[in-house]
């Protein structure tokens, strides 16, 4: 994608990136949720921007060499054109920078798409956490990569 800026949330972005949020999961994270991670000691947030829109947004936090992707969308608009991994390989990178080894997430059972777009850079199931999700209830996978 032409021009595209990946660069550190702000404050000023919260509304925008909930706005993404909101049409992206049937359990979003709040306001108030973007704005306790963004002032936490450990936290890596990014957003996506593309001519003067965000886009995508990617949140991770960290603690000596584990790290974990706590959210990561895009608008629905500009799906499957490449935002989500330029967001992931941004943070990778920053993580390995801060000496990161290990990266952690975890993903509804039934979201394929996103399951593969991780196994693309290497995760692995490590476990299954029963019914983590709500609305509806289902299970998560905990996946595993090595920076």
């Amino acid at each position: 994608m032409d021009k595209l800026v990946i660069r550190d949330m702000g404050e000023e972005d919260i509304l925008e990136v909930v706005n993404i949020e909101q049409v992206s999961f049937s359990t979003p994270w709040s306001e108030q949720s973007f704005l306790r991670e963004l002032y936490r000691k450990y936290s890596i947030m990014k957003v996506a921007v593309f001519r003067d829109k965000i886009i995508g947004y990617i949140c991770a936090d960290y603690k000596f060499h584990e790290a974990c992707i706590l959210n990561l969308a895009v608008h629905p608009d500009y799906r499957r054109r490449g935002v989500a991994t330029i967001l992931m390989n941004n943070v990778i990178n920053e993580l390995k920078n801060r000496g990161c080894v290990f990266l952690y997430l975890k993903v509804r059972f039934s979201n394929t798409g996103a399951k593969e777009f991780y196994k693309r850079f290497g995760f692995k199931t490590e476990s299954i956490r029963k019914k983590y999700y709500s609305n509806p209830d289902e299970d998560a996978l905990v996946m595993m990569g090595r920076l």
